[in-house]
């Protein structure tokens, strides 16, 4: 029982004391104004009344003991001097921003914007942290340009609102200047202005706004420019709608806009600007520059790309006078670029400079309904109706195969605007006129059998033109001509002529397969023969030898007979020579003795210096020896018959020689001799 009271009173002198204790510190925070804030904490003060009056107009942070908001904070621990008759603490935590991310400023005192400014100026103040020096140096009030960093900070946040990613560092502030800070914060989210700018780098939602005309699903993020938006500094010169590149190599940069005041210091308009970023990470402010991803320009293999440049000053015209579509300039000038980019990536401003794609390999373009190309450039043309001159109307599908010379292709875009332009403003009507031409002069059917012959002459004309518009054609493809509109149930007309032409067609392979077949008699005939060959092959081996051997015997048989035949021959060629030599010596011996005959004849005649004397003479010595009497026994009349013939001749030679008499007479030249030979013939 003792020990209960005097545990009790043990208890009671304890609650005394501390009762004691806690009415000195209220004393002494009465008195000395005693306040501790918690480490985690800033202090703001807010001085209720000062013999020093209220702050001045314009000012809502006192610098110099005024009553209203202090500019100086306390930081964690205890601190003396703060009554609270006079002072009232408000903690607030520290504003902290997490590692990669960005915190936004909006200073609720200052100086005053200047007309063409959307956001702050920098001032020296420890990033928000010296509100006093904020204020002697100047700084204006409104949203700021200076971007808090990764950290924790002691701001003074009844001057300063912070925006963080994860808070809204208001302050002692009412509700309705929380919701529209709020408000901001959901802007801010919304163009992820919390995250750096990352370009090539992760996914889209990392840093910039992706524009309206590109497909997200589809953008890879390694292959992005970012296109930057000022919304502060002096607006642009009239007539120019981006702004000009600011810095080089040789003057201050301003780091890819990160440095706002650089920028501006370099004379940095707001507005569209013409230089992009390229890849890398950029901590930008949202509220001073936003950023639009864009796809980079990449030119595949295969085209050029021409440049319509719709910034830089006006250039001198480089086609000359001769070509009459518009001017080409000098790269960086405001038209049309001379020289085209070859293929690659670029980062262009698309806001900037619009580059058209032309192809430079050979590609195809489709005249056939319901059929396109993977360049689409077909995609609005079809077949093209005909009238041929035997009244068929078909529809003619073709293919056409063009090239664009790589110099040549600035011309075409000048000329046309781009490929598409091209094609549907001048290569259609052409091409269709031109087959409307050669069908109203050809037939349905030469259409069919004749397709070869039309396409390479359409291939020579139609490049003779396009030559005109700095287009080579290639080739011109013609298809297989599709009926037109039939009423229904209605015979396709086309198709009844490919039915003639497979007939006739079929016959000519009947021909041919008729020709075969007879060939292929024969050559069975051969095959059966060389069978039967094969079968009496042994027989015909044992025929041949056979035939050998009689062929052989005979051949004996035939050189032993023109053996004997040649000798024979030549004893009777030895004996008709001999012959022939013994007719010659008889020939020769009875032409001497005529010859001597004739000489002894001659010399007799000589003798009696008249041959008719000694024709006479003969004649006496006939009739002497003749057996016939002198005097005929009967009369021989002349001109009589076949009887006394021989009576009659006699007188009739001896008429015949006295006649001779006459005529020797009269031609005293007497006769030459005849030749030996003759004599002897």
């Amino acid at each position: 029982m003792n020990g209960i009271s005097l545990l009790f009173s043990v208890v009671v002198v304890l609650v005394k004391i501390i009762a004691s204790l806690a009415i000195l510190l209220v004393l002494l925070n009465v008195l000395i104004g005693l306040r501790y804030i918690p480490h985690d904490r800033v202090g703001i003060v807010e001085k209720l009344w000062s013999p020093r009056g209220s702050l001045a107009h314009g000012r809502i942070i006192a610098l110099a003991g005024e009553a209203g908001f202090q500019a100086r904070l306390l930081r964690g621990g205890l601190h003396l001097g703060y009554p609270f008759w006079m002072f009232r603490v408000h903690t607030a935590p520290l504003v902290t921003v997490s590692e990669g991310r960005l915190g936004y400023v909006y200073a609720r005192g200052g100086e005053p914007l200047a007309p063409a400014q959307t956001l702050g100026a920098i001032v020296t103040c420890n990033s928000f942290q010296d509100a006093a020096a904020f204020l002697e140096n100047n700084g204006q009030r409104g949203r700021q340009r200076l971007l808090l960093r990764e950290g924790v900070y002691a701001i003074n946040t009844a001057l300063f609102v912070v925006i963080t990613e994860q808070a809204v560092h208001t302050g002692p502030v009412d509700r309705s200047e929380r919701e529209q800070c709020a408000t901001w914060q959901e802007e801010l989210f919304a163009v992820h202005g919390f995250d750096p700018v990352v370009i090539g780098v992760g996914d889209n939602a990392a840093g910039g706004e992706v524009g309206d005309h590109v497909d997200a699903s589809t953008l890879s993020v390694h292959d992005q420019i970012g296109v930057v938006t000022i919304h502060d500094g002096p607006t642009l010169e009239p007539g120019e709608f981006i702004a000009p590149q600011v810095g080089t190599a040789t003057t201050s940069s301003h780091n890819y806009y990160q440095d706002v005041e650089g920028f501006l210091a370099l004379g940095g308009r707001r507005g569209k600007q013409l230089q992009v970023l390229t890849d890398g990470t950029y901590f930008m402010n949202r509220w001073f520059a936003t950023v639009e991803l864009q796809p980079k320009m990449l030119i595949p293999i295969g085209y050029v790309g021409v440049v319509i440049s719709y910034y830089g000053d006006a250039g001198d015209d480089v086609t000359g006078a001769q070509f009459r579509y518009g001017e080409q300039v000098e790269a960086g000038r405001r038209g049309v670029w001379r020289d085209a980019l070859a293929p690659g990536k670029y980062a262009l401003n698309p806001y900037a400079l619009k580059v058209e794609l032309v192809p430079t390999v050979n590609f195809v373009l489709r005249w056939i309904s319901g059929q396109t190309e993977a360049h689409r450039y077909d995609e609005h043309l079809t077949s093209i109706p005909l009238i041929t001159a035997d009244g068929y109307e078909p529809l003619l599908p073709l293919s056409l195969v063009l090239h664009i010379d790589y110099e040549k292709a600035p011309r075409v875009v000048q000329r046309f605007g781009d490929v598409r332009r091209l094609i549907t403003q001048t290569l259609d009507p052409i091409l269709t006129a031109y087959f409307r031409d050669v069908a109203q002069s050809s037939h349905m059917l030469d259409l069919l059998t004749r397709r070869e012959d039309i396409q390479r002459r359409a291939t020579e004309n139609l490049g003779t033109r396009f030559q005109e518009f700095d287009i080579n054609c290639v080739a011109v493809l013609i298809g297989r001509p599709e009926p037109g509109v039939l009423k229904p149930g209605a015979e396709d007309p086309i198709d009844r002529l490919f039915d003639q032409l497979r007939q006739r067609r079929l016959a000519e392979e009947q021909k041919e397969t008729f020709a075969k077949q007879q060939e292929a008699a024969v050559r069975q005939k051969e095959l059966n023969h060389a069978q039967a060959q094969a079968e009496r092959q042994t027989q015909l081996t044992q025929t041949q030898v056979e035939i050998e051997i009689a062929g052989n015997r005979g051949a004996a048989q035939l050189a032993e007979a023109e053996r004997l035949a040649k000798r024979e021959v030549t004893l009777a060629e030895g004996h008709a020579r001999a012959v022939e030599l013994e007719g010659q010596g008889e020939a020769a011996k009875v032409a001497q003795i005529g010859q001597a005959e004739a000489e002894v004849s001659r010399q007799k005649v000589e003798a009696f210096t008249d041959p008719r004397l000694y024709a006479i003479n003969l004649v006496a010595q006939e009739l002497a020896h003749s057996t016939q009497p002198l005097v005929p026994e009967r009369v021989v009349l002349l001109g009589g018959g076949e009887k006394n013939g021989a009576e009659v001749g006699l007188f009739q030679a001896i008429l015949q020689v006295l006649t001779t008499w006459q005529e020797v007479k009269a031609d005293p030249e007497p006769p030459k001799p005849a030749p030996v030979e003759k004599i002897a013939a």
